[in-house]
């Protein structure tokens, strides 16, 4: 009837939807769709202190490089040394496994040798940290003379795996292991910190089987004495030794 007012359902597309808060926190939970990763900074703070050193690389040139905004990148990293920090554990961490598949066969001590010569050609020539060697050598300081890095600690858990394994099958000498591994990786890293001034008059390649020959020695269960070799002069190079060797040439 005309005047009379009837109620009349309403159709769901014409009704107001209430706010759904659970999926709006939901929503706002998830990260952004184009956020750049990490890598993506990462590898824009390579290119610049390829480029222009550490000292002369600035958050701007390395935001601009990647594409985001300068408080984009400083909301994850507070500086460019935070950022090469970031880079060089990474780029360090791909070294090691590396020198792991490159390790080969044979007993702890041979692969831990061949993986440590390997490791430590890899860091000679790998372009970054040569630049920072060239360029900013300073920024390596503090881990020289006052504490351990990120990457000198991660060869030690390395190293580590293979103590345990040739502590295990005789070919390692035993003795306390942090001690034993400390003891590697610091001589490991003079040859890489020292590469350039260590090479001139003497051939790197005879260095790296220098270096071959004193790890394999100071691994060896038992090193025999003169006496013990009935005053016969031991020139023969051991299993671990011979395979590094190849790997220095």
């Amino acid at each position: 009837m005309r005047g009379q007012h009837t109620d009349r359902p309403t159709s769901p597309a014409s009704a107001p939807e209430a706010p759904d808060h659970a999926a709006a926190s939901e929503a706002a939970a998830k990260p952004a769709v184009h956020r750049i990763s990490d890598a993506t900074l990462l590898q824009a703070a390579r290119e610049c202190v390829l480029a222009h050193g550490v000292r002369r690389s600035t958050l701007t040139g390395i935001a601009r490089r990647a594409g985001v905004s300068r408080m984009t990148l400083y909301r994850r990293f507070p500086d460019v040394h935070s950022m090469v920090a970031a880079l060089m554990t990474e780029e360090f961490a791909e070294t090691l496994r590396k020198a792991h598949a490159a390790a080969g066969t044979g007993t702890a001590r041979t692969r831990l040798v061949t993986a440590t010569i390997r490791c430590v050609r890899m860091l000679q020539s790998d372009p970054l940290l040569q630049r920072v060697l060239d360029t900013d050598a300073e920024m390596l300081l503090p881990y020289l003379v006052e504490r351990l890095g990120s990457a000198q600690l991660a060869a030690e858990r390395f190293v580590h795996e293979y103590l345990y394994e040739g502590h295990a099958d005789g070919s390692i000498r035993r003795t306390d292991t942090a001690t034993q591994a400390r003891t590697l990786v610091l001589i490991a890293q003079s040859f890489v910190i020292s590469a350039a001034p260590a090479a001139t008059g003497v051939d790197p390649r005879n260095l790296s089987a220098e270096l071959a020959h004193s790890l394999d020695s100071a691994l060896h269960p038992s090193i025999p004495t003169a006496q013990d070799r009935g005053g016969q002069e031991h020139t023969s190079a051991g299993p671990a030794e011979n395979t590094a060797a190849e790997e220095a040439r």
